[in-house]
């Protein structure tokens, strides 16, 4: 497909409602795909108040997914399949739009960069970002490659996003927790063993087009570390210097050439080793943990809506800060939400953008153990990252939390 498309209908599956929004806003005629088991029913109405047409399905059978990409492609004309929200989805439907000639990327370069042992084969390929690494179908297997390789090591599965199933494995203790914890969560193979690389990790946002890759910005991340790494705050832009920013951009445009990416946002994580910049993971979609709002607030550019903007011919124009995004998240001890303060005194703060605390008194608090299980966020701005900090702790000193030990279900033993 060429650059700017002429045939302006558009088919997106998984679409976001302000994806769609904004598709319609940039000129678009939209048609969606969603599954409704992934949200409530209001929240699709919300997809559907900006598409021509809502239609629903299950993701899990693919088949079906595909049947009905292609009947909707020929029944109205499509120009363009795309799906920007999760991976998980996503090979299908890029497999389903390439073999009707609606896909602006290959399926095989979606593929290489969103399943991250096809991401480690590509890199050592083309001799990019050397990380020992090794690839494994079952757990027992991951096991024997534990032994093999120097401790401590990384083990995740090579089909999920959001530190799920991910691990510091230093000791026999610590994988069979791994092995438990992903076994109950019915996190199933492949799995990626590779080395555990040290130094500050970032993310860096791009938008593709005609296959030049244009770095938007870059993004350090803090977590809680091992085991879990479970990312606790976001900074943009990241305060790097000017000479490890060049390498971390000429590393991440490197591996989207590598893999063949035409169009569209991709996500890449990277860590700054002394021996320089290692990709992590990436994923052909716009990062989360707030990210594009991160970017939005520093520097006015809304990376969603030129997403659509590029699909009809612009070129993106990365953009120049203008002062300091931040977001914070909550991590409050796991059990039962008695009571919360200061939420309105947050909110009245001047540098606070967004509050979302999603629970209320008798809400039931997960442990976090991934990005799903945290308990909430704040977006401030700042004119710096040492203010920024400041700020996220400033607000988190002001959110009170009293946390009651769990509610044991009926018939537990206490």
């Amino acid at each position: 497909m060429t650059h700017g498309v002429p045939n302006k209908r558009l088919l997106m599956v998984m679409p976001y409602s302000q994806f769609v929004r904004k598709a319609a806003r940039a000129g678009f005629e939209v048609w969606a795909i969603w599954d409704p088991a992934l949200r409530e029913r209001a929240y699709l109405d919300s997809v559907a108040e900006h598409a021509r047409e809502l239609l629903l399905t299950d993701f899990s059978d693919e088949a079906a997914l595909r049947a009905l990409i292609a009947s909707t492609v020929r029944a109205h004309d499509i120009g363009t399949v795309l799906h920007l929200g999760a991976e998980s989805s996503m090979g299908p439907v890029v497999a389903e739009a390439e073999a009707l000639g609606v896909s602006p990327n290959p399926a095989a370069a979606v593929h290489r960069l969103n399943d991250k042992g096809a991401l480690r084969a590509l890199l050592g390929e083309h001799g990019i970002s050397p990380v020992r690494s090794e690839l494994v179908l079952t757990t027992e297997a991951v096991a024997a490659a534990v032994s093999r390789l120097p401790l401590p090591v990384v083990v995740k599965p090579t089909r999920l996003s959001g530190s799920r199933g991910i691990a510091l494995i230093r000791d026999a203790a610590d994988l069979e927790e791994w092995t438990g914890r992903v076994t109950a969560a019915g996190h199933a193979g492949p799995y990626l063993v590779e080395e555990y690389l040290r130094g500050p990790e970032f993310s860096v946002e791009t938008l593709s087009a005609g296959g030049t890759h244009h770095v938007i910005g870059i993004t350090a991340k803090h977590t809680t570390g091992a085991p879990l790494f479970v990312e606790t705050s976001h900074i943009h832009p990241a305060p790097l210097a000017p000479a490890d920013d060049a390498a971390v951009r000429t590393l991440v445009t490197r591996l989207l050439d590598a893999a063949g990416l035409v169009f569209g946002p991709a996500h890449t994580e990277v860590i700054l080793t002394e021996h320089g910049p290692r990709v992590v993971e990436s994923q052909t979609r716009l990062g989360g943990d707030r990210i594009p709002q991160l970017i939005e607030t520093a520097t006015g550019y809304d990376i969603e809506a030129e997403i659509f903007r590029t699909l009809a011919g612009a070129v993106p124009e990365p953009p120049a800060a203008l002062h300091i995004a931040s977001v914070g998240f909550f991590l409050l001890p796991p059990g039962r939400l008695a009571e919360v303060r200061g939420l309105d005194a947050v909110r009245a703060l001047p540098y606070v953008h967004t509050l979302h605390f999603p629970h209320a008194p008798g809400d039931e608090l997960p442990p976090t153990t991934d990005s799903a299980t945290r308990h909430g966020y704040v977006v401030v701005d700042a004119q710096s990252p040492a203010e920024a900090e400041e700020r996220i702790a400033r607000v988190r000193s002001l959110l009170v939390a009293d946390v009651r030990e769990a509610t044991a279900p009926k018939g537990t033993p206490r």
